[in-house]
C-alpha cells in the first residue's frame, strides 16, 4: 500500500472538508492507498475550530513547512492570501508536485502560478460544486465542513497550460476520490459565471447591510431581524472584508456586467409596484417560481446536458479511473524516485 503526501492549505469549509473526505478514504477497509495529511491554517480561531472537527494531528501554522516535499498541494485560502501564498511555498516545492488551486477565480491563479511557481510544479484549478444536501444551508465555516461536501457534486478543472497530462489525470483522479465527478472548465466562462453564482449575490448581500445600517432606524430595525436577513447578509460573517474587495476587483468587468442587469431588473420590479401592477408582478414571480423548480430538480438529480460541461474524456468515466490512474504513471515515478518523465 502507498503513501500519498497531501498538504492543504486553508481550513475553511472546502480545504476542512477536502481533509475529513481524504481519511474517509484512509478508514475505508478497501483503500488501496493512504494519504499523508498535513494541514496549514494562519489564523487560530480556525485552526481551534479544525481541531473541533477532528482534525487536529497535524495542523502547521507555517504555509511553508505544510507544503514542504508534498506530493499533492490544496490551496484553499482565504482569497486576499493566495497571491502571496504562491511565493510563500513557490522555493521548495518538490519536483513534480500537482498545486490544486481552489481560489473562487481562476485567471488570476493561473496568472500567479505561471510567475510565482517552479517549471517542475503543475497548477490545476478547481472549483468545487457542492453536494445537493447543502445547496440551501448557507453556512460558509469551518465548523459545518463535512466529509461529504462534494458527494454527487462536480468538481470544475481548469489546468495551467504547462500542466503535464499525467497531472492533470491525477487531479481528477484526486477529485472523484473527494466524491466529485471532473469536468473540464474554461478559466474565463469559469470567472465570468462566478460573478453571476457567488459573487453578485454577496455584493447584494453587504450592499443590502450597508443600507441599512445607514438608516436612522437601524437601532430598532437590527433588534427585529431573522433567518431571511441572516442568510442574505451572511457573506459578512463568512468572509473576510478584503477577501471580498480582492475577489470583486479582480473579477470587476464581469462583475459590472452583473452589477447592471440587476439594476435594470430592479428598476422593473420597482416600475410594476410602483404602478401597483398585480399582473406585471404575478408574471414575473411565477415565471421565476417555474423555472426555480425546474433548475432545484436538475441541480439534485445531476440532470445536464452534459455535452456542455467539458468532458474531454471520450465516454470513459473518470470515476473509474481512480485507482487505476491515482498511482500509475505520474504520481508512482514520483514515489519511486524516477523523475525522468515527470514532464
Amino acid at each position: 500500500m502507498a503513501t500519498v503526501s497531501v498538504a492543504i492549505l486553508g481550513l475553511g469549509r472546502i480545504g476542512a472538508s477536502a481533509a475529513l473526505a481524504l481519511k474517509r478514504y484512509n478508514a475505508r477497509k478497501d483503500a488501496q492507498h493512504q494519504f499523508d495529511l498535513t494541514c496549514g491554517e494562519m489564523r487560530p480561531g480556525i485552526r481551534e475550530d479544525a481541531q473541533k472537527i477532528g482534525l487536529g494531528d497535524k495542523i502547521e501554522r507555517d504555509l511553508f513547512r505544510a507544503a514542504q516535499g508534498k506530493d499533492i498541494v490544496v490551496m484553499a485560502l482565504p482569497y486576499a492570501d493566495m497571491q502571496v501564498a504562491y511565493k510563500s511555498i513557490a522555493s521548495d516545492l518538490r519536483p513534480g508536485v500537482v498545486v490544486l488551486d481552489a481560489s473562487p477565480l481562476k485567471l488570476p491563479s493561473l496568472e500567479w502560478a505561471q510567475k510565482h511557481l517552479p517549471k517542475e510544479a503543475h497548477m490545476v484549478g478547481i472549483t468545487p460544486i457542492l453536494n445537493p444536501t447543502y445547496l440551501f444551508d448557507g453556512l460558509d465555516d469551518t465548523l459545518h465542513a463535512k466529509a461529504d461536501l462534494f458527494d454527487s457534486g462536480n468538481m470544475l478543472m481548469m489546468p495551467a497550460p504547462s500542466a503535464a497530462r499525467d497531472a492533470v489525470e491525477l487531479a481528477a483522479d484526486f477529485s472523484s476520490l473527494l466524491g466529485a465527478t471532473p469536468h473540464f472548465f474554461d478559466p474565463a466562462e469559469h470567472d465570468s459565471l462566478m460573478a453571476l453564482t457567488e459573487q453578485l449575490p454577496a455584493l447584494v448581500g453587504v450592499a443590502l447591510f450597508h443600507m441599512m445600517m445607514k438608516k436612522e432606524g437601524w437601532n430598532d430595525a437590527q433588534r427585529i431581524t431573522n433567518p431571511g436577513f441572516g442568510r442574505a447578509t451572511r457573506s459578512l460573517f463568512d468572509t473576510h472584508p478584503d477577501d471580498l474587495r480582492d475577489g470583486w476587483l479582480n473579477n470587476r468587468e464581469s462583475l459590472l456586467r452583473g452589477v447592471d442587469d440587476l439594476i435594470a431588473t430592479l428598476r422593473s420590479f420597482r416600475e410594476a409596484l410602483g404602478r401597483g401592477d398585480r399582473d406585471a408582478l404575478e408574471a414575473a414571480l411565477v415565471e421565476s417560481s417555474d423555472v426555480y423548480s425546474a433548475w432545484v430538480n436538475r441541480r439534485h438529480n445531476a440532470k445536464w446536458e452534459e455535452d456542455k460541461m467539458g468532458d474531454t474524456t471520450g465516454g470513459v468515466t473518470l470515476g473509474g479511473m481512480v485507482m487505476g490512474g491515482l498511482m500509475g504513471g505520474f504520481l508512482s515515478k514520483k514515489l519511486t524516485g524516477n523523475k525522468k518523465d515527470d514532464r
